[in-house]
């Protein structure tokens, strides 16, 4: 029996690639609907969504998203942050990978269920960003910068919270072709009865 929710999980990709064509507002609009109605813990819905498509904006964004990097320190051995730091030192770094929208999602600081509720947001929107025919990819770059003084005061001006915890973002668009489909991983599921 078909089950179109199942197909649309398999069907998503992560996209890095995108092209130079602008997000239709009311496409938009979708993906942040899909965000609100996203689980929260205890039904706390204290997450904020800010949307940005403005080129002149996202490049100012990568630009401090760069300088962060040339004086950040990991703060534990995910190699991706190691490869990030190396990469936004060559010419053409973009974190959000041209992409025409960004959106960040943040929640209240000391509030345990932050990352898991902006994070169960963000499927919600990459699935409907599927569903739309658009292409999506999760962005950490932001969450390992929210420290940042100079990042922090530009995400204000967006008017993101200065208290805000920044949990994760995600860059949306138009694919430039389909992404291959990753092999799964065996042995990682297991059904105790």
């Amino acid at each position: 029996m078909p089950n179109n929710i199942l197909d649309l999980i398999r069907a998503r990709r992560s996209t890095r690639v995108f092209q130079d064509r602008a997000v239709l507002r009311q496409d938009l609009e979708t993906l942040l609907e899909a965000a609100v109605w996203a689980p929260s813990g205890g039904n706390n819905q204290s997450w904020l969504f800010t949307a940005i498509q403005n080129k002149d904006i996202l490049l100012k964004l990568n630009e401090l998203v760069r300088q962060g990097f040339q004086t950040y320190i990991p703060d534990d051995d995910y190699p991706g942050k190691q490869q990030v730091k190396i990469h936004s030192q060559r010419e053409g770094f973009n974190f959000y990978y041209h992409a025409p929208v960004l959106i960040i999602a943040s929640n209240k600081p000391n509030y345990e269920n932050a990352m898991a509720d902006c994070s169960l947001a963000l499927e919600n929107i990459f699935l409907t960003a599927e569903s739309l025919g658009l292409g999506s990819c999760y962005v950490n770059q932001l969450h390992w910068l929210q420290n940042d003084p100079g990042l922090r005061d530009f995400l204000f001006t967006l008017g993101i919270p200065r208290e805000h915890r920044i949990c994760n973002s995600a860059v949306i668009g138009y694919t430039v072709k389909p992404s291959p489909v990753p092999a799964r991983k065996e042995n990682t599921v297991r059904i105790v009865e």
